[in-house]
C-alpha cells in the first residue's frame, strides 16, 4: 500500500479515537446524572453497574483503535524504508 493511504488511515484512526473519547465522556455523564436521579438503592446500583460496563466497553475499543494506530505507525516506517 502507499504511504499516502497511511496517512490517510492514521488521521481517520486518530478521529475514531477522539470520537470514542467523547461517546465515553457523555456516557459517563449520562449515567452520572441517572445515579444521581435514582430514586431507589436498587436503581442507584443498576445505574452504576451501567456506567462502569459501558466505560470498560469505551476502554475496550480506545485500546484497539490505538492498537490499530501503533500499526499504521509501523507500516508507515516499513514504507519509508522501501523507498
Amino acid at each position: 500500500m502507499s504511504l499516502e493511504y497511511y496517512k490517510k488511515q492514521m488521521v481517520d484512526l486518530r478521529a475514531k479515537l477522539q470520537k470514542e473519547k467523547d461517546a465515553k465522556k457523555k456516557d459517563n455523564e449520562r449515567y452520572a446524572a441517572l445515579v444521581k436521579g435514582a430514586s431507589s438503592p436498587s436503581s442507584k446500583a443498576y445505574y452504576r453497574k451501567s456506567k462502569i460496563d459501558y466505560a470498560a466497553s469505551h476502554d475496550r475499543q480506545i485500546e484497539s483503535i490505538k492498537r490499530q494506530i501503533e500499526s499504521c505507525k509501523e507500516s508507515i516506517a516499513r514504507e519509508r524504508k522501501r523507498k
